[in-house]
């Protein structure tokens, strides 16, 4: 396994971002690759490096974000 790669050598994969991001481009993108693992990229940077993620970690992480873990990183 590995943790990441250029996102262009993830071709014909279909970028997803929430409905959630703002007009500057401060967000990331999600792709499901066709072995089931999940890619995520700067969408500022939609050349840049790809970090891979295997469906259990994305799962603790949606999970994790769902429950409020992670507000404290962006509360002002």
């Amino acid at each position: 396994m590995y943790n990441g790669m250029a996102a262009t050598q993830l071709d014909g994969v279909a970028w997803q971002k929430s409905r959630h991001s703002n007009s500057q481009g401060s967000c990331v993108e999600f792709a499901r690759l066709p072995g089931g693992e999940v890619a995520v990229r700067n969408s500022r940077f939609p050349d840049g490096p790809a970090l891979v993620y295997t469906r259990a970690e994305i799962e603790a992480m949606l999970l994790g974000v769902k429950d409020g873990e992670f507000d404290h990183l962006i509360a002002s």
